[in-house]
């Protein structure tokens, strides 16, 4: 039987909107992410760029608790941001750097399915939520086995025809948990911060490695709270799913993995 020991390594990166935004940080990250050894697949949203291309366009971005609603409208510009202006860039700056990247939505190969989400107290519209299954994990193996690099954006579809707006977080830990069958997976936060700080307003006081006793004494201490809850809540969840480890850092720092140096902080049993 298949152990961690023998398994090929992985890593799933996600990136935000302070990596997006910024051409001279998308390049600095993206030859970081190209020197990265072994298989590897990118996710990607771009939430500011879609708010700016709606208002171009004269549509109204509605967001609530920073949860995009997305009206059919707002699915089109998505489409088009996501699907096409963002994720056909970085395609191209990675062949740039000699990553033989293939730019794909959930529904390109029927990678990634998605259930519509179902509407309570609000109705989020064309909105996709993920489920055990969602991710075929043996097809997305076979892409990599080929040679090939896959850059998800924040689209997946609901097997009838429907395109839908994902959030990018939970594509990347839905990924890393399916692969997690097939691959020893690290999964890898960027964002702007160095990692998860002991006081928000310090950018040295980072926390190097966290695991789930030391997780609840930080929740105690209110050290951790309010929107970094959710995130590594999720993370916790993606290890007790078989994930090794989730690692959140700053993007310009992904080099020092390479480099075996020490990056962001990670998140482990």
């Amino acid at each position: 039987m298949d152990t961690v020991s023998n398994k090929k390594k992985l890593h799933v990166i996600k990136i935000g909107g302070n990596v997006i935004d910024n051409s001279e940080n998308l390049y600095h990250f993206l030859k970081d992410f190209t020197a990265l050894q072994g298989y590897k697949v990118l996710v990607h949203g771009g939430g500011k760029v879609a708010t700016q291309m709606a208002e171009q366009l004269g549509i109204e971005s509605k967001m609530i608790d920073g949860r995009r609603i997305t009206d059919i409208e707002t699915l089109r510009v998505v489409t088009m941001v996501y699907g096409g202006l963002i994720n056909k860039n970085i395609v191209a700056q990675l062949q740039r750097f000699g990553t033989n990247a293939i730019g794909l939505t959930g529904a390109d190969g029927n990678f990634i399915k998605a259930v519509k989400r179902p509407v309570k107290t609000i109705d989020y519209g064309f909105v996709g939520d993920l489920n055990d299954d969602s991710v075929d994990a043996s097809a997305i193996s076979r892409l990599l086995a080929a040679g090939f690099t896959p850059v998800f954006s924040a689209l997946t579809h609901d097997g009838d025809g429907q395109l839908l707006n994902t959030n990018a977080d939970t594509i990347a830990s839905a990924l890393a948990v399916a692969l997690a069958d097939i691959y020893e997976t690290t999964l890898i936060y960027c964002f702007e911060k160095k990692g998860v700080l002991q006081d928000i307003n310090d950018d040295e006081s980072l926390i190097r490695d966290i695991n789930p006793k030391r997780y609840e004494e930080l929740k105690k201490q209110q050290i951790i709270h309010s929107g970094m809850l959710p995130k590594l809540d999720n993370a916790f969840k993606a290890i007790s799913c078989g994930v090794k480890a989730v690692v959140i850092g700053k993007s310009d720092e992904l080099g020092s993995l390479q480099q075996g140096q020490p990056f962001g902080t990670t998140l482990s049993n």
